[in-house]
């Protein structure tokens, strides 16, 4: 996970282990989902067709199959494209998820950014 200047500030390992910039472990998205933070409390979910929720199970947002994501009132926020481009509402680059599912970028930044 890099910012806009492609500095680090973080990490998913392919087993769902999120890390921040210094390596250390701040939470894990599950193979079903379920994002943990440090302490291993479920923070929310990312249920099968992208919706993202928190740990109330309310609704925070949505990332579509071709990438979009929308907040919680379905506005248009940004997209992450085939080639880990994180954009924002006005398809400026604001990060790169080189080889991270988009689901689990997506969930990055709605918890752990």
């Amino acid at each position: 996970m890099r910012d806009k200047t492609n500095m680090q500030i973080g990490k998913i390992e392919s087993n769902g282990t999120v890390r921040d910039k210094t390596n250390v472990r701040i939470g894990k998205i599950e193979s079903d989902g379920t994002v943990r933070d440090k302490t291993n409390a479920r923070i929310g979910k990312i249920e099968s067709d992208g919706t993202m929720r928190d740990k109330t199970n309310a609704r925070i947002g949505k990332i579509e199959s071709d990438g979009t994501v929308r907040d919680k009132t379905n506005a248009r926020i940004g997209k992450i494209e085939n080639n880990g481009t994180v954009r924002d509402k006005t398809n400026t680059r604001i990060g790169q998820a080189d080889g991270v599912k988009k689901e689990w970028t997506a969930a990055y930044y709605f918890f752990f950014f």
